[in-house]
């Protein structure tokens, strides 16, 4: 079984405090390429968040009979037959989207951070707790990746939502600029895709300095007065 606090903290470690893409920096090479609509980027959000899920949660059922010599080529090949899984599923069922994403979905099997948290959660904590961790890890880089790429969309082409015809058919991008809005090329080249991420990184720092300096200057709790009887 799993706490309310060790769910509370594995779902703020993954989301916020642990964020893979603007704390650790991990998994620069899709977020740059992927991103330049907001469609892109979640779709492998998605395809990632189900290869973490399920490989953190049969790597810590088996890590006890895993042998610590061999761990990473067996991790690497638990992780490479799931993988292996959701491209022939997103073959299949979104073909359209499939060339589109290309081969950053079969390179989710060398993604640091699927194999970071395999390595440092899975391997030394209870299925349910890594499913969990693989699942908030995800989302984490779902909303920043989504963000990033709703940003470089905008800027670069004044939509929203582009490609989403090739997951929902008959749905269509908004339009939130003028037509006649020139667009940006460089928030659409990766170059530009690296000034937004820093942006985002100064963003969460100064929200995360407010968040301390609230606290420095929150009173402390009343301590009650000892009395002898």
């Amino acid at each position: 079984m799993i706490t309310r606090a060790e769910f509370k903290t594995i779902a703020h470690n993954g989301i916020w405090k642990q964020n893979t893409s603007i704390v650790q920096i991990l998994g620069l090479c899709p977020l740059l390429a992927v991103t330049t609509n907001a469609v892109n980027g979640i779709m492998l959000s998605l395809a990632t968040i189900i290869v973490m899920a399920m490989s953190n949660v049969a790597v810590a059922a088996l890590r006890n009979f895993i042998p610590h010599e061999i761990r990473i080529p067996v991790f690497i090949l638990i992780v490479a037959a799931l993988v292996t899984v959701v491209d022939l599923l997103f073959n299949a069922n979104l073909h359209e989207l499939y060339l589109v994403l290309g081969i950053f979905i079969p390179l989710i099997v060398t993604n640091c951070i699927v194999l970071a948290r395999v390595e440092s959660f899975a391997a030394k904590n209870p299925p349910l707790q890594s499913t969990f961790d693989g699942i908030f890890m995800g989302v984490g880089m779902l909303w920043t990746l989504a963000l990033l790429g709703a940003l470089r969309e905008l800027i670069g082409s004044g939509t929203l939502l582009g490609g989403i015809d090739m997951v929902f058919s008959g749905l269509q991008p908004i339009q939130l600029l003028p037509e006649s809005y020139p667009g940006f090329l460089l928030a659409m080249l990766p170059p530009g895709a690296f000034i937004l991420l820093g942006c985002m990184i100064a963003w969460k720092n100064w929200m995360d300095a407010r968040a301390a300096e609230r606290n420095r200057r929150k009173p402390p709790a009343p301590v009650e007065a000892l009395g002898c009887h």
